[in-house]
């Protein structure tokens, strides 16, 4: 019993917890700290990372930290440089991520991504309690939820899990001993020599096949859906560039096949594999024989018993349904942060995704959600700050030109301004798009946002809702080869979109 006292958050009731201690949880914690919101934090691990303390496998991110670039290192413009860092109040806590790393390239180590987390969590004096697992959960009649632990039951009537999309899956086609998974590789000089077939063309698979280049005599990539890379769409989409190494081998047939096929049979035979592989494009099956098969088919979420309880999932990752604000669609008082995220879609314009599956997009959400569950569970009222009506189209532009949520989280995040003719004008801070554009009982606003069309640079959109309604949405062209967006000619458009809200507004005394 000493020893759960002089640990904190000893088990009992608590009015919010937090179970995890990678990035997601790091942020959302501090965040609600500065704000007074009492709550536990858990963490089966022994310190912080989350999942940076094994992954990536091959001891690279794919997340670049820039120490030089055109802004200010620690200022908040600079953190669209800076994919990897958490952001703190103080200025020992902002920008850790460059001073951790060696200089042999702007994508961290592994190692130094974990140390810059430690480092954080050090200097930011957060408290997790840490050895504690996870292990079961009730609900209560009165709605409270209760989490069985390896140190005892936490009881609250609020819980955020940030527990990752960290379970490698295979397909039952794969489920065969020796069959080898993302993250349970050998080490890479083992596979000298040998031949490689690698299922799954994400960038996990092409993280393995990058690795591996310099030992195997032949790779072989293979999924039924085509790869894309990163930077045809323009956006986080795709194979990251980091990559394409194994692209180019292929091309110019150094080794590695690139197979867009359905596995339709794994067998073994003694110390080879033999797969057959079937594609739309052929009429007739390939077999190929292999001396390793590894599954890099993506990952599941690690909810143990919560779709028991009625938390809903969907997709082959096992995604909990999210509201915009990461609520569990069907069970109130479950919340979601860090990577599992991805679960609130929002609005996938043109297709693309949300970036919340990677620190630079979640960190953002974390400091959203914060704010959401002080005011919605806990009483207290979002600041906001009036601004006058000569302020509200450079505010939006100069978003659109240097604010990071927007640059990380294209149409996904907004810069809000609301044009309230009781209340007055008000710099609303940054919310879910989709929320913004599904509020109905919201006054007057104007969001702004960065879209993405998988062609162009990136663009600004504004989306001007009136009497509870989106009106319409008004993408500022064309895009800015060098993405500024405050200049006169974007201003003009802008303010010619907002002239019928902007104009209501000012029919009262503005502040």
């Amino acid at each position: 019993m000493a020893e759960l006292t002089e640990r904190p958050f000893p088990p009992g009731a608590y009015p919010l917890v937090v179970v995890g201690s990678g990035p997601g949880a790091l942020q959302l914690t501090y965040t609600l700290r500065g704000m007074g919101i009492d709550h536990a934090v858990i963490s089966q691990d022994d310190a912080p990372g989350g999942m940076f303390r094994k992954w990536p496998i091959f001891q690279r991110m794919l997340s670049w930290t820039k120490p030089f670039a055109e802004q200010k290192r620690g200022s908040r413009e600079y953190e669209r440089y800076d994919w990897n860092s958490m952001l703190g109040e103080e200025q020992d806590t902002r920008a850790i991520m460059p001073t951790v790393m060696d200089g042999t390239s702007y994508f961290p180590s592994r190692p130094e991504m974990e140390r810059g987390l430690a480092t954080f969590a050090q200097r930011t004096g957060l408290q997790v309690r840490h050895g504690c697992r996870w292990e079961a959960t009730r609900r209560l009649e009165g709605g409270d939820l209760v989490l069985e632990t390896s140190d005892g039951e936490y009881r609250a009537p609020t819980i955020v899990f940030a527990v990752g999309v960290s379970q490698p899956w295979r397909p039952p086609v794969l489920d065969l001993e020796g069959v080898e998974q993302y993250g349970d590789l050998r080490p890479a000089e083992t596979y000298r020599d040998r031949r490689v077939f690698i299922v799954g063309k994400q960038n996990s698979g092409f993280e393995i096949a990058s690795g591996l280049l310099p030992w195997a005599r032949q790779i072989v990539l293979a999924s039924p859906s085509p790869a894309q890379l990163s930077v045809q769409t323009h956006s986080l989409v795709g194979v990251r560039a980091r990559y394409v190494q194994p692209y180019e081998d292929y091309a110019l047939a150094g080794g590695v096949v690139i197979l867009d096929a359905s596995i339709e049979k794994v067998e073994r035979d003694r110390d080879v594999f033999h797969v057959t592989t079937k594609s739309a494009h052929e009429d007739h099956p390939r077999h190929f024989v292999a001396d390793d098969v590894i599954a890099a088919t993506g990952f599941t979420c690690p909810l143990l018993d919560l779709p028991e309880i009625g938390v809903a999932t969907f997709g082959q990752s096992r995604l909990p349904a999210q509201t915009p604000f990461w609520r569990s669609v069907s069970i109130d008082g479950v919340y979601f942060a860090g990577t599992i995220m991805q679960g609130s879609q929002g609005l996938r314009k043109h297709g693309i995704p949300s970036n919340s599956g990677a620190v630079q997009g979640y960190r953002y959400n974390a400091r959203v959600l914060a704010r959401h569950l002080a005011e919605t569970r806990f009483g207290k009222p979002r600041q906001r700050r009036a601004i006058k009506p000569d302020e509200v189209i450079p505010l939006l532009l100069a978003e659109a030109s240097r604010g990071p949520e927007l640059w990380h989280q294209r149409s996904y995040l907004a810069r809000v301004v609301s044009l309230d003719r009781a209340e007055g004008i008000f710099d609303e801070g940054i919310l879910p798009l989709a929320h913004f554009v599904d509020d109905s009982d919201g006054p007057d606003a104007v969001a702004i946002t960065l879209e993405s069309n998988g062609q162009d640079p990136p663009y600004p959109t504004a989306y001007i809702r009136r009497r509870g309604q989106t009106l319409h949405e008004r993408s500022l062209q064309p895009p800015d080869i060098l993405l500024e967006y405050d200049g006169p000619a974007y201003a003009r458009e802008l303010a010619a979109a907002l002239e019928p809200v902007l104009d209501q507004a000012l029919t009262r005394v503005t502040p």
